[in-house]
């Protein structure tokens, strides 16, 4: 019996945990840098962030709406606007190919 309240416990404070930081959020940064005789050859920064998606959007982060590879609206709109180019450049030939009027 007493691993079942053991357990129990466990669960509950990892459930009020997961719930406290998807609703404040938790930033996590890390920067790695490789230099030879102090010439720095790459940098890389490392940016996590935990939160609800609803303290994401509050916050002004939205990426994944406007992500081509997440979204179907996003791959909709992308879609219009590569087919409006094509139309503009399909114009473009179209005139390019009429014969000019001779005076």
């Amino acid at each position: 019996m007493p691993e079942q309240i053991a357990h129990s416990i466990e669960a509950t404070n990892l459930a009020e945990v997961l719930e406290r930081v998807l609703d404040k959020g938790i930033v996590i940064v890390g920067d790695i840098q490789i230099k030879l005789a102090d010439v720095e050859l790459l940098t890389i920064k490392i940016r996590l962030m935990i939160a609800s998606v609803d303290k994401a959007k509050e916050m002004g982060i939205n990426w994944w709406e406007t992500d081509s590879y997440l979204s179907t609206q996003a791959r909709e709109i992308e879609a219009e606007k590569e087919k409006i180019e094509l139309e503009k450049k399909i114009e473009k030939l179209e005139a390019k190919l009429k014969p000019k009027k001779s005076s």
